[in-house]
């Protein structure tokens, strides 16, 4: 039984939606596509688009009947799928485009930003259908609006899948290729994961899981200018701290997880009333400080107030742990059913404060590549040389890969070789996919490492059980 809501609560809560950019990012539905497989691909395809329509008609209606009734703004509402490649595989199709093309019509139909599921797993290896899923991806990213993809290549228990990486490297590349006309915009729409979750209600890497039920709903949370507005003034209220004087660190974690618990109770509040008018059961809430590009709503202006100059300097990584963990202990206390990827996203062409860093060289590649060790998801939205070879892009691919291996923990790669641009200049993607400078890579090759090929054996870690 969720706790009631004090008045004083319900205060807090209008004035960090009026004041401090607080708001639903989604409401995801998650949908089952298994029972719609076919031995014939269009007729898979009707199947799933009559499915989507038949259970998500409302869900847009619904967003918007809460967020007029309960005042708080709900930015998105998406759709998350079974992953395609279990449910179009029996058709011995060549291709699973027109199987997209029938979920980017419903898509549409329904009224919803994204749908999630243009999917597969293959982090131990791949079947003819996981195959055809990934040659599928570059076709389907270019001429479909809504549909996004993602693909999992390694997991603790098993390890890194080095030929689905070395695939991938080159699927990204010719994602860019062919959406070079809009800056390579196919690939902010694709995902390439580590330990990917079932229950992710944000995109581009959303599907829903088969340990999931036929519908359910999920809803993430982002408050990132609420924690901000926290840290500027209660982590020096709440500790008596003379003019000048800052709070020590456990204070500051103490700051962020009380913002964290209120942020959380709100998404439930509205995760649950959508559940009740949709007749759909409620899943969870995904607490992530989701960053855009307006000013106020930016995870590197939290590092800073920590006291960095500029994010990326020394520090940032110790920052983003403490941010990560605090989020997540303030998530947990306020409700049994936090899950998805909940945490801090550090997305560069998303976030204000991680656009005016990387434009003036104070955050580089390899530094957001350690702070993603400790972030709740990995290397998102960053813009790289259009040159960038496919080896290359899947050296990183791999890196990410291990990172999350090793530390039993989420991490993802959604880079964007930028078509014809080289380090310094910025590509733009517009709304919350924002804008980007192109960085700078290592210059010397790493080839020879990828063409190997095999799978990196699961670590010690996975031993566990």
């Amino acid at each position: 039984m969720p706790i009631p809501f004090s008045p004083q609560e319900i205060v807090e809560t209008i004035r960090m939606v009026q004041m401090e950019n607080l708001d639903i990012r989604t409401i995801t539905m998650g949908i089952s596509l298994r029972d719609c497989a076919h031995h014939d691909l269009e007729t898979a395809g009707v199947r799933a688009y009559d499915k989507i329509c038949r259970l998500a008609g409302r869900l847009v209606e619904v967003g918007d009947e809460i967020e007029s009734e309960y005042g708080i703004p709900i930015v998105h509402t998406r759709i998350s799928v079974t992953p395609v490649s279990l449910v179009a595989e029996s058709s011995g199709a060549e291709s699973y485009v027109r199987f997209a093309e029938h979920l980017d019509r419903a898509a549409a139909a329904v009224g919803v930003n994204f749908l999630g599921g243009f999917s597969t797993l293959v982090h131990k290896g791949a079947t003819p259908g996981d195959r055809t899923l990934i040659a599928s991806i570059p076709e389907t990213l270019s001429t479909t609006e809504r549909v996004c993809a993602s693909v999992n290549v390694g997991t603790t228990r098993a390890g890194i899948n080095m030929d689905a990486v070395a695939e991938m490297g080159r699927i990204v590349c010719e994602t860019a290729r062919l959406t070079a006309d809009r800056d390579g915009i196919g690939c902010a729409k694709l995902v390439v994961f580590c330990n990917a979750v079932e229950d992710n209600p944000f995109m581009a890497g959303a599907f829903h899981g088969i340990g999931e039920p036929d519908c359910m709903l999920n809803v993430g949370v982002s408050g990132p200018g609420a924690v901000l507005n926290a840290i500027k003034t209660e982590a020096r209220d709440r500790t008596g701290a003379e003019d000048g004087e800052l709070c020590n660190f456990g204070q500051l974690a103490s700051v962020i997880k009380r913002t964290a618990f209120k942020v959380t109770r709100m998404g439930e509040l509205v995760g649950r009333a959508a559940s009740v008018k949709l007749g759909v059961p409620f899943g969870i809430v995904d607490l992530s400080l989701a960053p855009t590009p307006a000013h106020g709503d930016s995870v590197a202006h939290i590092l800073e107030a920590m006291g960095l100059e500029r994010v990326g300097t020394h520090g940032s990584t110790a920052a983003l742990a403490l941010l990560n963990d605090a989020v997540k202990k303030g998530g947990a206390m306020a409700s049994g059913y936090v899950g998805g990827l909940s945490g801090a996203f550090i997305p560069v062409s998303e976030d204000i404060g991680m656009i005016e860093a990387a434009a003036m060289g104070a955050i580089t590649f390899d530094k957001l590549e350690a702070m993603t060790a400790v972030c709740s998801v990995g290397l998102d939205m960053v813009a790289v040389p259009g040159d960038t070879t496919p080896e290359t892009i899947a050296a990183i691919i791999a890196d990410e890969a291990a990172i999350g291996m090793i530390n039993r923990k989420t991490t993802a790669v959604r880079l964007v070789p930028a078509p014809g641009k080289k380090v310094g200049d910025f590509v733009e993607f517009g709304g919350l996919l924002g804008r980007a400078p192109v960085l700078a890579l290592h210059p010397y090759s790493s080839s020879a490492f990828v063409r190997r090929g095999g799978r990196i054996p699961a670590p010690l870690q996975a031993l566990n059980n």
